[in-house]
């Protein structure tokens, strides 16, 4: 049983899809130094004429895009701050100057950049090209899609003109609703009620299934008037790679008090209860000598309430509230911590070889972007599974009871549990560690893990773990998979784990190592 299923009586239902997509587009040649070079040598651009060559691409786009701004007669902004908040001036800009699609308004600033440039090597004495950190002008527009709904579109103006999409799928989810003229309540960025939430769903997942890069092309070329040359002189336009991904899964409650009265008992119960090893296993990964990296968690509230966050490197699960949703969020920033499946292709045909492919570290390619929904939506399916049931605030006495009794089986005693030995709670915190929440235990996994000091393939030592799985099994514990060596934690073993947890981490934290 999870929180789902718990609280079903509560629950309106949940759904689960993209939040905010940040998507960088480059061109690939003019950030390497032989091809910037080479597109120097065909715009017969010599190195000492750099500076008037590129400022002259600068000066061409900035008024192509202020042409388009007049022509749509819409407003522009300048900011002195790269740190002011430039979405709430567009809305506010939207609010003076309303409009139902299209172009909302053109926002500019200076901000540093990372840039293509040519200058003077001290050792050779000669000019030649280099990447330099400076700051260079940005156009931020805001717009609304007729597809997509509020984005907006970054530009840099200096060489190698990089530019930025940002878009919202929960945005692009009420886009389609209106389309179809589905209800729905919205508070900020989350859907609070839906009258067709089976629809809604199939919207989302539809999303990471478009063919988004043709959409970013048309929209780059209508307002970054270089491309055509870029694409003449070296043959390829943008490459569209994802910077930044949230997944959400939202949990509809019918109203915020049935939310707010399991809340914070569920955020105490993550932070307390969830260890590194149980943080890796949300991600599907193993706590092993080959990660390298910080496995945190830290809890804040927040003025609009409570917040837990897990990370694992720069990846991380969250979970927070949101008026009447509980949101839990997966935000993938360094996708090669995942694999991706990677087919053979035939050299002749080009076509893919039936039956072959591999596992390969996840690029950041859009054309990825259907993986990075399974792996955030696998981590957020495995969290909430993983999520203590707000009954536990009450420590489940009678089921700890029960285990601790002797118990007749088949005409053979079976004895309970001493919760209070350190043996028994060294073995419920093994089974209850994250690693087997994915994979299950095994007798060798087990055994591994509160054998380590002794010989683990000894026959005494492989008798005495199946001698604990048999008594685990009995006592309700844990559950054996038909047809498989493994086995699970029961309802009633992960109410008592939990218990146990909380009690050494909140109660006895001195004496918890």
């Amino acid at each position: 049983m999870n929180i789902i299923e718990q609280n079903n009586e509560k629950i309106k239902g949940q759904l689960s899809g993209f939040d905010r997509i940040i998507i960088n587009g480059f061109n690939r040649q003019l950030n390497n130094y032989r091809q910037f070079l080479f597109y120097l040598i065909q715009n017969n651009c010599d190195l000492k004429d750099f500076k008037p060559f590129a400022e002259e691409h600068t000066k061409s786009l900035c008024e192509h895009i202020d042409k388009i701004v007049n022509d749509e007669n819409r407003p522009t902004y300048y900011v002195q701050s790269s740190k002011v908040n430039k979405d709430e001036i567009a809305r506010n800009l939207l609010k003076e100057y309303p409009t139902d699609k299209g172009l909302v308004c053109a926002i500019s600033t200076m901000e540093l950049c990372d840039t293509m440039t040519v200058k003077g090597n001290k050792e050779t004495k000669l000019l030649e090209v280099t990447r330099k950190s400076t700051k260079c002008k940005y156009y931020y527009l805001y717009m609304i899609d007729e597809e997509f709904g509020w984005i907006y579109l970054k530009i840099q103006t200096w060489f190698p003109f990089n530019v930025q999409i940002y878009l919202n799928g929960r945005e692009y989810i009420c886009t389609q609703l209106d389309k179809e003229g589905i209800n729905y309540e919205r508070y900020n960025n989350s859907l609070v009620d839906i009258d067709n939430i089976e629809r809604a769903q199939e919207i989302s997942d539809y999303l990471y299934n478009m063919n988004i890069e043709r959409r970013f092309d048309g929209l780059v070329k209508k307002y970054v008037n270089l491309l055509p040359r870029f694409e003449e002189h070296l043959g390829h336009g943008y490459f569209w790679t994802v910077f930044e991904c949230e997944y959400a899964t939202d949990i509809m409650f019918n109203n915020r008090q049935d939310l707010e009265n399991i809340f914070p008992s569920l955020v105490e119960k993550a932070f307390f209860t969830f260890k590194c090893d149980d943080i890796m296993s949300f991600f599907g990964r193993k706590l092993d000598w080959k990660f390298q990296g910080e496995v945190v968690s830290d809890s804040r509230k927040r003025y609009q309430g409570f917040r837990i966050k897990h990370k694992m490197k720069s990846n991380q699960v969250k979970m927070y509230d949101k008026y009447s949703c509980l949101r839990i969020e997966t935000t993938i920033n360094d996708p090669h911590e995942f694999k991706v499946w990677k087919y053979d292709y035939d050299e002749d045909t080009g076509e893919t070889i039936e039956g072959s492919g591999h596992w390969i570290p996840m690029g950041k390619s859009t054309s990825n972007l259907y993986r990075y929904a399974e792996v955030s939506k696998a981590t957020n399916l495995r969290y909430i599974n993983a999520l203590p049931l707000p009954v536990d605030a009450i420590t489940p006495v009678k089921e700890i009871e029960e285990i601790s009794k002797t118990i007749e089986v088949n005409n053979r005693s079976i004895s309970g549990f001493n919760i209070l030995n350190s043996e028994t709670t060294k073995l419920l915190e093994a089974i209850a560690s994250g690693d087997f929440i994915v994979n299950g235990i095994t007798n060798k996994n087990l055994r591994c893990r509160i054998f380590k000091d002794e010989d683990i393939d000894s026959t005494k030592i492989r008798n005495k773990t199946t001698r604990l799985l048999n008594k685990l099994k009995l006592h309700g514990i844990i559950k054996k998979v038909n047809h498989s060596s493994k086995y699970y934690l029961t309802t009633k073993g992960r109410k008592i784990t939990n218990s146990i947890l909380l009690f050494k981490n909140i109660d006895l934290p001195n004496n918890y190592a």
